[in-house]
């Protein structure tokens, strides 16, 4: 199955492909990555998967690579206050539209996962006017991030940047786990919630936190 942006890559167009990390979580803040490839010379040049099927060690090593073959890349980040204040489909748009303007090489066409930035991207065109004969095209299908390797790395350098922050958090706030679930509802970060009560980075406006009624 050809890659969701063989055809614009075929046009000679720049395709930024944007994912996310962190949307689920009770705590921490949402992470979104775009990412820019050249166009392969081969089908199977990029072994980007889908980050959630990759083990974390392999996560690192590929988003090394990433890094390093792709034409520009940029990660954006919503924080908890943000995500409390907008709600977390918006934080996540704004995140989003915050990896898109941190893109060293302006992208042409966007690829998302199910992802719709049609204002983030609008903004960002109106920011980085495309070539005239350049359309500024979008899609957005759900499992992007399966089937194209631009959003797939998109998703590896988002996992990345944010598992590294949750495991940051370990020594901030001991006892609730963030180096081993991330910040997601586990049982074991549930436990902690109810003993420990929510920190600063956990979300108060999703359900198990504001439930405690700890803050």
């Amino acid at each position: 199955m050809p890659a969701l942006e063989s055809d614009w890559w075929s046009m000679g167009l720049r395709v930024a492909g944007v994912d996310e990390a962190g949307r689920g979580a009770l705590a921490g803040p949402v992470v979104a990555a775009a990412v820019i490839l050249p166009p392969p010379e081969e089908p199977t040049q990029y072994p980007f998967q889908d980050s959630k099927t990759l083990s974390a060690r392999l996560r690192d090593q590929l988003a090394d690579q990433i890094q390093a073959v792709a034409l520009a890349w940029g990660v954006g980040w919503a924080g908890v206050a943000e995500i409390d204040r907008l709600g977390i489909l918006k934080a996540t748009h704004l995140a989003a539209g915050r990896a898109l303007a941190q893109l060293a090489v302006p992208a042409e066409a966007l690829l998302t996962d199910y992802l719709r930035l049609e204002r983030e991207w609008r903004q960002y065109l109106h920011n980085n006017p495309p070539r005239p004969d350049s359309p500024g095209l979008l899609r957005c299908p759900p499992k992007a991030d399966q089937n194209s390797p631009t959003v797939a790395a998109a998703s590896i350098l988002a996992k990345v940047a944010r598992d590294r922050y949750m495991e940051g958090l370990e020594q901030r706030y001991p006892g609730y786990g963030f180096a081993q679930h991330k910040g997601y509802g586990t049982a074991r970060h549930l436990q902690a919630l109810d003993e420990l009560g929510p920190c600063e980075e956990h979300r108060r406006t999703f359900a198990p936190v504001a439930q405690t009624g700890l803050f």
